[in-house]
Formats: structure tokens, sequence, C-alpha cells
């Protein structure tokens, strides 16, 4: 069994910050329950360019409100809390915070941990050797 808390993540190597958010990594890969688990806090006022090319995305809001923009098509969806969204179509988006955004994020294929949005919006599909350097 696996039990963690939040506080048992922030600060270490499986805790990403950046400007517009903080994303606590809760299961990862090496857990190998086959997807991985985020405590994300999106900061108000900021907009992040995400864009999954290689992994599927469920987001479920847990307080705060955003707007998701597909790039694609320039709609916008409206989330706030108790609403789930899924990026099944790997679809390009700009998610717009307008206050603190805390969500649960899961990942197939789960993430590493150390992943970050390169240039593009994008998390590299890290292989094992990757895993094991990044430790």
């Amino acid at each position: 069994m696996i039990v963690k808390q939040v506080e048992d993540v922030r600060g270490t190597s499986k805790s990403v910050r950046t400007d517009t958010f903080e994303s606590n990594r809760l299961l990862v890969r090496a857990d190998r329950v086959g997807f991985s688990l985020n405590h994300t806090v999106l900061f108000a006022g900021s907009v992040t360019h995400i864009w999954y090319k290689h992994h599927v995305e469920a987001v479920y809001c847990i307080s705060g409100e955003a707007e998701i923009e597909t790039l694609a098509d320039g709609k916008r969806y409206r989330i706030t809390p108790g609403t789930l969204y899924t990026l099944d179509g790997h679809e390009e988006h700009n998610l717009h915070v307008i206050s603190d955004f805390e969500c649960l994020c899961v990942f197939n294929p789960p993430l590493t941990g150390h992943e970050v949005h390169d240039a593009d919006g994008v998390y590299p599909l890290l292989g094992d050797e990757d895993e094991a350097l990044a430790s």
C-alpha cells in the first residue's frame, strides 16, 4: 500500500514549481500503478500554455476557477470546483487561471515526476534511463 501526503512530496525532486504553478507528483511511474497523480495549484492571473502530445491528462478541480482555451478552435471552457476535464485528443490549450486553481491531475502514461513543459508546452516522454538520471 502507498500512503502519502502532499507535504511528503513538496520541496523534493518530485515537486515542480514555476512562475505559474506548483505541481507535487504524488504517484509516479516508479510506483508502478499504471498512471501518475499530481496535486497541482496554478496561480491566479497566470496563463499556462500546455500541449500533451505524449500523454492523456484528466483534471479534477478541487477549488478555484479557470478557463481552458483550446487553440485549434478557440473554444473556452469554464472550470469550477467539482468539474472534470480530460484532454483525450491531446488538445493544445491555454489555461487561464482566474483564482488560485487547485486540482488533481492523472496522466497516462505515468510521469516520472521530473517532467517540465518545454517551449511548446509539451512534457517529454521519458524512458527508464531518463528517470534514473533525474533521481
